[in-house]
């Protein structure tokens, strides 16, 4: 009986009682949130750069089955992607996909008779082709790698104008076309590939302005119709420092940004891949892009 009668004498939880459990907890969840998030935001760095690195070994390897020359905007010498005898080769990243574990997306097209251009904008008949190793895990622009305001593909990174794209010549086939090649091939960029920079991030998608990466896009006519909002190329508009830390609708799409709060991961020529924070003055950013001034990177790399 006095085993009954002590759990009789039990009461209940009160109101107040209650809410002070659920304040605790609710105080407990906020203090341990930033770190969750901190974790995350490390783990989508991590993957950021180890994507940076294997295309900086696609580019390498590119090299190497090339006779050293880098990729440009359209390079010529090789089989058009396009389908059009006007194009001298292909665009930037559908040079890489096979050196990105990805020949099979050109060889399926090869093979079916159909082909990439900006307007197929990464479509095999009719179904689009999304190539994670092109996008940024921080990027949060685009539906599954998809551009909101296109339905094409998209890539969170941009391959630096100043180092792919200022050779290149005219095409008078089809009308004629201006394409873009590097001046350097892998191991004469003048001041050298550990101080030049490949790639840098962009937002696949800049709601402001509706634009959208896609990584089918040359961008290689750059006196007819310029370097416009589907191209992944930076550097044509001007030499802008990385905006750090803003949103998809607040980011202009001449600048670096992206989804990390604190960092834009770049790629280097010599394969690295590192963060660059808004503390990197304009003065080094410049060395870091152009690939001939001859300048040393300043302290706040």
């Amino acid at each position: 009986m006095a085993f009954f009668r002590f759990f009789q004498r039990r009461r209940a939880f009160t109101l107040i009682e209650l809410l002070v459990v659920i304040a605790i907890i609710a105080i407990l969840i906020g203090m341990l949130l930033p770190a969750v998030q901190k974790v995350r935001e490390a783990a989508a760095r991590a993957d950021c750069q180890n994507k940076l690195k294997q295309l900086g070994l696609a580019i390498h390897n590119f090299s190497s089955a090339n006779q050293d020359r880098l990729p440009g905007g359209v390079q010529g010498g090789l089989a058009p992607a396009s389908g059009n005898s006007g194009y001298p080769g292909n665009m930037f990243f559908f040079a890489l996909l096979p050196y990105i574990e990805q020949g099979n997306i050109p060889q399926t097209l090869s093979n079916s008779n159909v082909y990439y251009s900006w307007g197929a904008a990464g479509s095999v008949n009719g179904v689009n082709v999304v190539v994670k190793a092109l996008l940024c895990p921080a990027d949060y622009s685009h539906n599954n790698g998809i551009g909101p305001n296109t339905g094409w593909t998209v890539t969170s990174y941009s391959r630096n104008w100043y180092l792919f794209d200022q050779g290149g010549g005219y095409q008078p086939q089809a009308g004629g076309h201006y394409y873009t090649l590097s001046r350097y091939n892998i191991g004469n960029i003048p001041d050298g590939n550990s101080t030049t920079v490949a790639l840098v991030e962009r937002f696949a998608y800049l709601s402001n302005y509706g634009w959208s990466s896609l990584w089918t896009h040359h961008g290689q006519d750059r006196f007819h119709w310029g370097y416009h909002q589907w191209a992944p190329v930076y550097g044509p508009w001007g030499i802008p420092i990385p905006q750090i830390g803003l949103k998809n609708n607040q980011a202009h799409y001449a600048y670096p940004n992206g989804g990390h709060p604190t960092t834009n991961q770049v790629l280097m020529m010599d394969g690295s891949a590192r963060g660059v924070s808004s503390s990197v003055g304009q003065n080094t950013w410049n060395y870091a892009i152009q690939a001939d001034d001859g300048q040393p990177l300043g302290a706040n790399w």
